[in-house]
């Protein structure tokens, strides 16, 4: 495992190599789940253990003690933070699971990659929900060219979606969409009844990059998606955060320049709970190699977090990046917290531990954390080399025995292990 230090955010201190090995003491049920005895039963660095699992069954989400997984074939829940699993469902779409939340009641909401669906608590029973749009009619997918590609509608790539809101869990999201499972509309939902009713935010325009041409990722001279009253397009979402400070949302998309329209946007949006209306206005929008091709964006006590994935032609302003929402659009105003060199979109912050992660196919790291123990004065790189190549993306937070959630992909998109990691 390589590590590396830096102290006082942009002080490179030294670098050190260290070996993790050891026996793990574990006792596995009979759907392959791990009972560890102890934090120091796992392999570790300095800062934070870490564990994968058996990939059976795949654990998607997570919610305090909750756990939501499924197998090719069914869906399951557990209420002792993964270990067994007491609640299990058949459901023959499992295998094409791309998102899930677990709300603060037991109740669950989970998409394949054009339909969501509602378990009631304990996974006694399932039922689809139909997307309302902003004037509450049925939003329904679209057909498809190709039935093997009916686009990813709900996948995203945040696991911290919901917030409390006035006494309220609110439940808001965008789809990471236009990479895999052929083209979708992107837009941001939300719902404020636990999943019982799930609407439309805001509708992104009608990209002609990325129409229903019947290939896995959408291209040109297919269906138009989207909004066709929008002239704002992007190819999918990064980030959808929420600052109760302002009491106002924020999001970010991507991912290029195109002649038609560059994709890479923020945008602030307030909700009127009364009303049950929505009002967004697009803050920025500039070119994939800046600061603003981002995601990870969190608040911590009003201040605005969030990781650069900046690529395309050169130079690139990469970095992890704070400063007062007010001045998102200066960027003099901002404070670089800290440079991994590379393109680095996935972030969390919780209890003022900053977790990032590397791209497996943008960077030097094979499975690559980013950490900062004291919310961005200190600064550490670990290579978890033994677990990769994989990219870590969508983080949940910590679960009631301290571990953070992350999925493992491959390349950066397609789903295939998960991992945890709990801070020391």
């Amino acid at each position: 495992m390589t590590i590396k230090h830096f102290i006082k955010r942009r002080k490179f201190i030294g670098t050190a190599v260290a070996v993790a090995a050891g026996l793990i003491l574990l006792v596995s049920d009979i759907f392959g789940s791990n009972l560890f005895y102890t934090p120091d039963d796992h392999p570790s660095t300095p800062h934070f253990w870490y564990r994968k699992p058996p990939n059976r069954p795949y654990v998607d989400s997570q919610n305090k003690n909750m756990a939501f997984a499924f197998t090719d074939t069914e869906i399951l829940l557990s209420d002792n933070n993964s270990h067994t699993w007491r609640y299990k469902k058949e459901f023959s779409d499992a295998k094409n699971i791309t998102y899930s939340h677990i709300f603060n009641d037991g109740t669950v909401l989970f998409g394949t990659r054009e339909k969501l669906y509602l378990c009631k608590k304990k996974l006694k029973s399932y039922k689809e929900i139909i997307v309302k749009d902003a004037e509450g009619n049925d939003y329904l997918p679209h057909t498809p060219q190709n039935p093997d590609n009916p686009g990813w509608y709900f996948n995203t790539l945040t696991g911290a979606d919901s917030w409390i809101i006035k006494g309220k869990e609110m439940l808001v999201w965008g789809n990471y969409c236009n990479v895999r499972g052929g083209a979708a509309p992107v837009n941001i939902y939300y719902t404020t009844d636990n999943g019982k009713t799930v609407k439309i935010a805001y509708s992104f325009g009608q990209n002609p990059y990325f129409t229903d041409n019947g290939s896995p990722g959408g291209g040109a001279e297919g269906n138009l998606l989207g909004n066709p009253d929008n002239p704002i397009i992007c190819r999918h979402v990064h980030s959808v955060a929420y600052n109760p400070v302002e009491d106002a949302f924020y999001a970010c998309t991507g991912d290029g320049n195109r002649p038609k329209g560059w994709e890479c946007h923020w945008l602030r949006g307030t909700y009127d709970s009364v009303k049950d209306k929505w009002n967004w206005k697009v803050i920025i929008t500039e070119s994939l190699n800046s600061r603003y091709k981002a995601g990870g964006i969190t608040f911590v006590d009003g201040r605005m977090y969030w990781a650069s994935d900046a690529n395309g032609p050169e130079p690139w302003d990469r970095g992890i990046f704070s400063c007062d929402p007010a001045d998102i659009g200066n960027p003099e105003a901002h404070t670089l917290l800290f440079n991994p060199k590379y393109e680095t979109g996935i972030m969390i912050i919780e209890d003022g531990v900053i977790l990032a992660t590397q791209y497996a196919v943008a960077s030097p790291y094979t499975l690559g954390v980013i950490y900062s123990p004291d919310l961005g004065k200190t600064w550490f790189e670990y290579d978890i080399k033994e677990y990769g190549p994989f990219s870590p993306t969508r983080i949940h937070k910590k679960n009631s025995e301290g571990w953070f959630r992350l999925d493992l992909r491959t390349g950066w998109i397609d789903l295939a292990d998960y991992m945890f990691i709990k801070p020391k």
